[in-house]
C-alpha cells in the first residue's frame, strides 16, 4: 500500500522484504529516504537502523504496529529520524515524507556547520548573531532556552527523544535532568508560542519527546 501510494506521487521505489535486504538496498541504491518497518524478518529492526547508520546519513522513517511508545523511543535513539504507528492515514504518511525532504534541504544550507537564517512562520533565528525574533520583534532567551530552540529548529519535523535532547544540551541523562528539561521547555514555549495552552511550534510527543513543527 505504501509503495503504491508513493509511486502515485512520482517517487521511485526500491523495496526489500528483510532487514538484510534493506541494508543491502541502502548500500546499492543510496536512497533519499528509508521507510522501515520494525517488525521485519531476518534482522531486528533496531539493529537494521544501527547498521544503516554506521555508513549512511539517509533519513529513516520507522513504521511500527506496536502501541508501546518504548519501541519508538528505541528506534529514534538508534538513529531513526521519525516514526509512524499503525494505523495511520495516507495524508499523514505523505506529510512526514515531505517534512523529511524539507529538513534535508535546510540541512544542506549550513555554513561552517551552522545555519544562517532560520524562518518558520512567525519565528526567525539568526544563528550568526544568536538573535531570536517573533513577528520581527526580538525576544530574549536564556542560554539553555536558546540551545533547546536551536536544537529543535535544526531538526524541524523530527521527533527528538528526551534522552537525545538531554545528551545534546546537558551532555548527560537522568531523572533530575529530565525534570530540568520539562522546566526549560515550558519556559521556552511561553516565550515563542502565541497560545501556550495550544502550542503551534513545539509539539509534545507523549512518552517519546518533542518535535518542532513546520508552520
Amino acid at each position: 500500500m505504501l509503495k503504491t501510494t508513493l509511486e502515485t506521487q512520482n517517487y521511485q521505489i526500491h523495496s526489500a522484504c528483510t532487514g538484510l535486504g534493506a541494508l543491502n538496498g541502502t548500500l546499492l541504491y543510496k536512497p533519499e529516504v528509508v521507510i522501515l518497518d520494525l517488525d521485519i524478518p531476518g534482522k531486528d529492526g533496531i539493529d537494521t537502523i544501527k547498521k544503516i547508520r554506521e555508513s549512511f546519513k539517509v533519513p529513516i522513517i520507522v513504521v511500527t504496529s506496536e502501541s508501546d511508545s518504548m519501541d519508538n523511543v528505541k528506534a529514534l535513539d538508534a538513529g531513526a529520524d521519525d516514526y509512524l504507528t499503525k494505523p495511520f492515514s495516507v495524508d499523514e504518511f505523505l506529510t512526514r515524507i515531505r517534512e523529511t525532504e524539507k529538513r534535508n534541504t535546510s540541512e544542506s544550507q549550513y555554513v561552517n556547520g551552522k545555519f544562517g537564517i532560520y524562518e518558520n512562520g512567525r519565528l526567525k533565528i539568526d544563528f550568526f548573531t544568536g538573535s531570536v525574533y517573533i513577528e520581527n520583534k526580538k525576544i530574549y532567551l536564556g542560554r539553555i532556552e536558546y540551545q533547546l530552540l536551536c536544537l529543535m529548529a535544526k531538526n524541524t519535523g523530527k521527533a527528538l527523544t528526551y534522552n537525545y535532547i538531554l545528551s545534546e544540551v546537558w551532555k548527560s541523562t537522568g531523572s533530575s535532568k529530565s525534570s530540568l528539561l520539562k522546566v526549560f521547555m515550558s519556559k521556552l514555549k511561553k516565550k515563542i508560542e502565541k497560545d501556550f495552552s495550544n502550542p503551534q511550534y513545539i509539539q509534545t510527543c507523549i512518552g517519546v519527546g518533542y518535535r518542532m513543527v513546520r508552520i
